[in-house]
């Protein structure tokens, strides 16, 4: 688990695949402290696991799924990468709750400065659309953000100096592409009131207590 707040920029040293798999390694120190072999560290917001560790650096495997869901597979050597590390018990929790697990990729359409902020413009499939609302959060490349502004076919974050100078995001330009999570809490909210609407058309149970706490809500 992952609160989207960016512990340190690292530097994709080299990727390595055979078809759609294979392996990143990659330049960190901060992130190195504490980590071991099979930790967890999410990379542009894709949760990873440290298959190996050097004094300057981890590698890591990435599956074909990976591949196909993220931007890491388009990645080139001397990339930078925003690094975290999963989230410790009893640490401040300063973002919101996210997986690593990404939903799909976005597009930076423009970032437009505003006084001291950066409106950034992403466009999206509405496979991801659906879930983001405004004020809401939403993952970008591993970084917790509120939702500024939302459309048919993309939405807005406005960006504070300490993310832009602690982040890669405002490195972007147009075209780029950005991997996006949506809210979790979302997710299964969409999941259960999916449910509900089976429910409802087998029978009058509809939303209940007994229904919520099979769910575990």
């Amino acid at each position: 688990m992952f609160t989207g707040i960016i512990e340190e920029i690292g530097k994709l040293r080299q990727i390595m695949l055979t078809g759609s798999s294979g392996q990143l390694r990659i330049e960190a120190r901060r992130v190195l402290e504490g980590t071991r072999v099979g930790d967890s560290i999410a990379v542009n917001g894709v949760c990873l696991t440290v298959t190996s560790l050097s004094p300057d650096g981890f590698a890591a495997d990435m599956m074909a799924e990976t591949y196909r869901r993220s931007s890491l597979g388009q990645c080139k050597a001397g990339d930078l990468v925003n690094l975290e590390r999963a989230m410790a018990v009893g640490e401040r929790f300063g973002g919101h709750i996210m997986s690593g697990h990404i939903d799909g990729t976005g597009v930076i359409e423009n970032l437009r400065r505003e006084e001291n902020a950066v409106w950034v413009s992403v466009r999206a499939d509405s496979s991801v659309l659906r879930l983001i609302v405004e004020k809401g959060s939403i993952g970008i490349d591993g970084i917790s953000l509120t939702v500024a502004a939302v459309s048919e076919t993309g939405f807005q974050v406005s960006v504070i100096p300490h993310t832009g100078e602690e982040t890669t995001l405002l490195k972007k330009k147009p075209g780029d592409l950005v991997n996006l999570e949506n809210d979790i809490v979302g997710k299964y909210v969409e999941k259960l009131l999916g449910l509900c609407n089976v429910e409802k058309t087998e029978g009058p149970s509809g939303l209940t207590m007994d229904f919520l706490k099979e769910y575990g809500i």
